[in-house]
């Protein structure tokens, strides 16, 4: 029977030896291919940038952003560490092996024989803690919720980074239009100089009025100077926020402007739905209310139990030894001093704070809604005006007047001043249209379809 028994220890033994072994090698294992999907989503240093084409239009600078940009990656890399966090809140707790010795009598030693033999009491010992009160459950649902919300964050950083890049699309558009637009005055100045000479050598216009014209084409490339230097900078703005900040070499905008038409049938609340910051301020509220229950669980006690084998070996300096016990033993925790009550009142305030967070993010998003609705229908009242009405009432009287000034039926000055007003007439239209374009940007779904070029 002693015989069985020796064996029957010694398995085990060895048993708890190879599952710890496994349990380590199966940890290394996950580690490093926790390891390896966070380094392959990565850029690659080494690897030469993808590049993205000299011509754009605003659908494809969002894919490319979403598909280069430093944020977005990083967004995803916190919604993948959340969901490493429900596998570790679904773990139950691991069982505890105890191996010890005792009766080491010093003077007497241990005696001779094999390790069995020795005059010595072992012992081996498993112990397991078995939760109670659905703790492992409510964990599960709480790191559930916070993915959840990790998730709504990732999907809020698409949507706030594709308005940014939308509007400086839009920016760079009306740049490059803003160019065209000034150097077709600064054209229009160089040739009337051209013809004004001619006038003033025949006689017919002073050199006062020529004068006039010199000063008025020298603003008119000052302004295609300014108006180039705004193109720049704001390519190199769009390339930052597509993350291609090192690229060299200009981008153009393809002319991509939304219509008023495209306005129509925007519904507050169900624009208020689709905000990810609102389902975000949901989820965490989620997870606050699921943390309040988990630190309400901890009233509820959990249950240790053990399960211990001692061997007593029978030798001449002990003589009441040659037996072997087992022993069963039950551990409940006494709350006699701790009844969790901070941890449960700090997690009711953690609730509480969530839905207050919750009830602010939601009346900001509406306020902002209802604010871009309105900015929207101003926006596309002023440029179906400028449309309709004012750019070409400006372009007709612009050219009554150039046609009236080559047959000489008119002063310089009266020609300056229509040339004037019809240039800001379509500076002013050009920033009515911007100013449509970046409300629409800030209101409308960013279509995510299609990969990027």
């Amino acid at each position: 029977m002693s015989l069985v028994s020796n064996r029957r220890v010694t398995a085990a033994l060895w048993t708890c030896r190879i599952a710890r072994r496994f349990q380590v090698a199966l940890s290394r294992s996950r580690d490093l291919l926790t390891l390896a999907l966070s380094l392959a989503m990565l850029p690659n240093a080494s690897a030469e940038p993808p590049s993205i084409p000299r011509v754009l239009n605003a659908d494809q600078a969002v894919r490319i952003a979403f598909r280069d940009s430093a944020d977005v990656l990083l967004a995803r890399l916190a919604v993948h560490a959340a969901q490493a966090a429900i596998e570790t809140a679904g773990v139950s707790p691991n069982p505890a092996l105890t191996l010890g010795v005792a009766g080491v009598n010093p003077n007497i030693g241990i005696g001779s024989g094999n390790l069995r033999s020795k005059t010595v009491d072992s012992s081996v010992r498993i112990d397991q803690l078995f939760e109670r009160g659905g703790k492992k459950v409510l964990r599960v649902q709480n790191a559930a919720a916070l993915t959840d919300a990790a998730e709504q964050d990732a999907q809020e950083t698409r949507r706030l980074l594709g308005i940014a890049v939308r509007q400086a699309f839009y920016d760079l558009l009306a740049a490059q239009q803003r160019v065209d637009i000034t150097g077709q005055s600064a054209v229009l100045a160089d040739a009337t100089i051209k013809a004004a000479r001619q006038r003033q050598q025949a006689g017919d216009l002073a050199p006062s009025d020529v004068t006039r014209l010199q000063v008025d084409a020298l603003r008119a490339r000052n302004d295609v100077t300014q108006a180039s230097a705004d193109q720049v900078r704001a390519q190199f703005s769009l390339l930052q926020l597509l993350g291609h900040g090192e690229q060299s070499g200009p981008i153009t905008a393809s002319e991509d402007w939304p219509q008023p038409a495209h306005s129509v049938a925007l519904d507050a609340e169900a624009l208020l739905a689709q905000r990810a910051d609102v389902k975000a301020a949901m989820a965490r509220l989620e997870a606050a209310q699921a943390a309040s229950r988990l630190a309400l669980a901890a009233r509820t006690r959990d249950v240790s139990v053990g399960v211990q084998y001692d061997h007593y070996p029978s030798s001449a300096a002990n003589t009441q030894g040659g037996g072997n016990t087992f022993s069963v033993a039950i551990q409940i925790p006494l709350f006699l001093r701790n009844q969790f009550d901070g941890e449960i009142r700090s997690a009711a305030l953690a609730a509480d704070s969530a839905r207050v967070t919750l009830d602010k993010i939601r009346s900001a998003a509406r306020n902002e809604i209802m604010r871009l609705l309105a900015d929207q229908r101003s926006a596309a009242e002023r440029l179906i005006r400028f449309d309709d009405e004012l750019l070409p009432a400006a372009k007709k009287s612009a050219d009554a007047t150039e046609f009236a000034f080559n047959h000489g039926a008119i002063a310089i000055m009266d020609v300056l001043d229509v040339r004037r007003t019809y240039r800001l007439t379509q500076l002013d239209a050009l920033a009515a249209r911007t100013d449509h374009a970046k409300v629409l940007a800030s209101l409308l779904p960013i279509p995510v379809s299609g990969a990027a070029p």
